[in-house]
Parts: C-alpha cells; structure tokens; sequence
C-alpha cells in the first residue's frame, strides 16, 4: 500500500495523505517524478514495462513514479531507480530538467548524464522487464509504432539534452 502526501495548488503539503488509488479532491494534487537518464553517446537509457502493471504493459517508457509520505523529490527518484532498475545515480550529475503542474499531480522530471553499464541492473521483475540504451531516432520510431509510452512533453526533453 503506497501513501502519499497531498500537496495544495501552490505546490504545499496540507498536513493529509492519500492511499494510491483514492480519488483526490478538487485543488489537491501529489508528487510525481519521471527520471530521464542520458549516457555520454547521448542516448537515454529506457525500460519496457512488464506485461503484469496495470498501467501501459509492454511499453516502452523511462523510470518514473510517485513519492511517497515524507519523501521530496530527490529522495523519491533516488528510490524509483532503485526499486525498478537497481541503479544508483550520482546525485552530482541530476538535475530538475523542469517541473510541471498537471490535472492532479506535480511532476518534476528530472534528467540524470551517467554512463553505467546496464548489464548490472537489477529489474524489479514485477514492474520491468527489460532495459536498453536508445537514441532519440529510437524513441522516435517506438512511438511511431506505438510502443512507447506518451510524455506531452517529450520535444522539451529532446531539444534540452542534445549534445
């Protein structure tokens, strides 16, 4: 069971949290963290989801998900890694790309420049099942072929990043 902290309209813990999947109310939201991973050729390190998760089995997306009570942003993406992929970011290389404020969360996608070696993740079998480098052209033909999980805000993260 995954709790989360409520956070009003100026982006303010209210004090109250919420079981994932209860309904928030009106001018509530919660936290939400996309983690965008770029190695040194430029390509981003992406994730098939597993074809058990509720939510886009078998698409291709990157790391991502809520925070839960008592974590900020970065202590909630430093988790998300770990648990999905095994890794470890080196928090000098992270940065909030930007954030957003969306129908009921803020999200704040972050943008990690590391090299590692994906032979070492540990997949957390019950969310992902396989991981890859990809070049935006990649990513690009994915979503073409609709195998790629839809960020409204893929074009901003492409034209930030290029080397």
């Amino acid at each position: 069971m995954e709790v989360w902290d409520i956070y009003n309209e100026n982006r303010e813990k209210t004090g109250r949290t919420i079981i994932r999947g209860e309904k928030l109310q009106e001018n509530e939201y919660h936290l939400v963290i996309h983690i965008w991973i770029q190695n040194s050729q430029g390509e981003f390190l992406i994730q098939k989801r597993a074809s058990t998760v509720k939510s886009a089995p078998n698409m291709w997306a990157i790391t991502g998900g809520s925070a839960i009570t008592g974590e900020d942003s970065q202590s909630a993406y430093k988790r998300e890694l770990y648990e999905e992929i095994g890794l470890i970011a080196d928090n000098s290389k992270a940065e909030i790309a930007f954030s957003l404020k969306r129908e009921n969360n803020f999200c704040d996608v972050w943008l990690i420049k590391q090299d590692f070696d994906i032979n070492q993740c540990k997949l957390q079998v019950e969310e992902v099942s396989e991981v890859k480098w990809a070049t935006v052209q990649v990513i690009r033909k994915l979503i073409a072929k609709g195998k790629f999980n839809t960020y409204y805000y893929l074009e901003d993260i492409f034209r930030i990043t290029q080397i």
